[in-house]
């Protein structure tokens, strides 16, 4: 029997316990091509020969880049860490110049890419780095294709080596180093290693709602981030059929086509689902658009475990069967879960589609902690809203006194790579200091309250915590993407990106004289006066201290291309406030 230590033996203790025709399936030319536990492990292995007579010895580190998740990932994993070396995942969509900077710092001596447009940017780059050869997952004109390992490895002869190399990797070797895409300044290298991620997969599974013969996942948000990974991880363990979406534009049409049980998110791609529904919602008349709303509201007032009684039971199965079933047929009809991570998600968001029968699960972790540190879970009273559920077994959650949250437990990385200073500013002791603050409320369940770094005071020597009111405001249809200002100034004040296509939509619906484009809305003192209706309904809820006294739209898209998001979508606020200084300037100096 496998014993589970190291991330390669997964799919080993998969086969000998859940093996599957379908282990990881990809969409190519049209067609959904699975592979098989049998045949995943054996293109591993093929991976690791071929390797082997291209001289990678252990700790050699191999790049890897691509822009959707596919079958050849995770068969490039295994293969790459069954030798000792390490795998470097690098967010696709990062410049060139940062891949320069990884590939470099990583010290990475090939590189795998999925697509074209991946490889235009490391051959910009390729001459100023150390890498000897660039793969590619497609067929590309004048690039070598990873199917030539296969061709390298077919001859079994080396296979006693690769075993005597998977042999000698240690649970507590490193696996990994991920990149994270900072809000400011250069990518920090966070060192895993295979306990690290291996034993978080293994603590964070018996939160997985397993149902009997639903046992198909579909996977979209970037591998190369360790919430994704650790989740593919947890979904081999439990012989589980891994789906990989072809685009975020078309989850929806894959969702309906392989009819997924579980299925991971962002909040913000919740929020884009919400607000297409309610977009075609205004679309309707009559009885059909009261009983749509009807149904909305009272999704607004879910609460877990039947706590609204008998009646509003009965309702709500009127609901289903009229409006939310529905929902769920758009996106396959069999969806029960989705575990939500990587940013706070609006509570109301959450009662919405619970109520609707597809449960969100939300998560809270960082890439130092492998990540998952918490996460819910509807079985066993686990769940409740506003909240990241409890932590898993074997991670323990600290409040410091100034109300950080600190973990400790075998899911802590091994630190920065090549920077001793840096990882010892986040440990004190076997505690890691996350950076966020949070509370443990009576029953163990955790809450994030905020970001210690995010935090700022006024002028007048008031504490400001921007996410908070963030959160509030980024519910409104009205408003894509926030930022919350004000450190040294006299009062908090805002830079808003409105939802133009929401906006468009609201515009031709209402007969407002006002032009389509980005800066005819962003100008505008009608949508201006909207705005501010959603900015004074959320300053209600705040002391006077803290509330947006005023605020600017800006007139672009904020987009990880144009620099203001991180590839997780995170605001990068020291940019954002840059490139709209004169903005800023028009709210505290006019």
């Amino acid at each position: 029997m496998t014993e589970l230590k190291r991330l390669f033996d997964f799919p080993y203790y998969q086969l000998e316990n859940n093996p599957t025709d379908a282990a990881l399936v990809t969409k190519y030319n049209g067609e959904w091509v699975k592979t098989s536990t049998q045949e995943y492990i054996n293109k591993a292995n093929a991976i690791s020969r071929a390797l082997l007579r291209l001289g990678v010895n252990k700790n050699d580190k191999i790049a890897v880049i691509s822009s959707t998740n596919r079958t050849e990932w995770n068969i490039m994993d295994i293969g790459v860490l069954q030798l000792g070396a390490q795998n470097i995942p690098i967010y696709p969509t990062i410049c060139a110049e940062d891949y320069e900077y990884v590939l470099n710092h990583s010290e990475s001596i090939y590189c795998f890419v999925s697509d074209e447009e991946v490889l235009e940017k490391v051959n910009k780059v390729k001459a100023n780095t150390k890498l000897k050869e660039v793969y590619s997952f497609d067929h590309i004109e004048g690039c070598k294709h990873y199917s030539e390992l296969f061709e390298l490895g077919k001859d079994e002869s080396n296979q006693p080596e690769v075993e005597a190399r998977k042999n000698d990797v240690k649970s507590d070797d490193l696996a990994t180093i991920i990149y994270t895409s900072g809000t400011t300044g250069k990518p920090k290298g966070v060192m895993l290693s295979h306990w690290n991620i291996t034993s978080n997969a293994l603590d964070s599974f018996p939160r997985l709602p397993l149902n009997p013969n639903q046992n198909r996942v579909l996977s979209f948000l970037p591998i190369c981030h360790i919430f994704e990974r650790v989740l593919i991880y947890i979904y081999q363990y439990a012989g589980l059929s891994i789906y990989f979406a072809e685009a975020i534009d078309k989850i929806g049409d894959n969702a309906k086509e392989i009819k997924p049980n579980l299925m991971s998110v962002v909040p913000r791609l919740l929020e884009k689902v919400y607000d297409k529904i309610m977009a075609k919602a205004a679309e309707l008349s009559g009885i059909k658009k009261a009983l749509f709303f009807w149904a909305v509201k009272l999704g607004e007032q879910w609460e877990p475990y039947n706590k609204n009684g008998a009646w509003y039971e009965f309702q709500l199965k009127i609901a289903n069967k009229l409006i939310f079933s529905k929902w769920r047929e758009a996106l396959g009809g069999e969806l029960h879960t989705m575990v939500s991570g990587s940013a706070a998600l609006q509570p109301r968001l959450s009662r919405i589609f619970c109520a609707a029968g597809m449960h969100v699960m939300e998560g809270y972790g960082l890439t130092e902690t492998s990540p998952v540190i918490g996460v819910g879970m509807y079985r066993d009273k686990s769940f409740k809203i506003g909240t990241v559920g409890k932590p898993i077994r074997n991670v323990e959650v600290k409040i410091a006194d100034d109300g950080e949250i600190l973990i400790k437990g075998p899911n802590v990385m091994m630190g920065y790579y090549k920077d001793d200073e840096k990882t010892a500013s986040v440990m004190t002791g076997d505690y890691f200091h996350t950076g966020d603050k949070g509370e443990l409320d009576s029953e163990g369940f955790l809450k994030i309250t905020g970001r210690k770094k995010e935090m700022f005071k006024t002028s007048g020597g008031k504490y400001i915590i921007p996410t908070l009111l963030e959160n509030d405001l980024k519910q409104s249809r009205f408003i894509e993407q926030i930022m919350v200002i004000g450190e040294g100034e006299k009062m908090p004040a805002a830079l808003i990106q409105p939802n133009f296509e929401f906006i468009r939509d609201w515009i031709q619906r209402k007969q407002k004289n006002v032009g389509l484009s980005e800066k005819e809305i962003a100008t505008s003192d009608i949508i201006h006066e909207r705005i501010q209706q959603e900015v004074d309904a959320c300053n209600a809820k705040f002391g006077r201290w803290e509330q947006i006294k005023k605020f600017e739209l800006t007139p672009d898209i904020w987009s990880i291309d144009g620099g203001h998001l991180t590839p997780t979508m995170k605001i990068k606020r020291a940019v954002v406030k840059e490139k709209y200084n004169n903005l800023v300037e028009k709210i505290y100096r006019s």
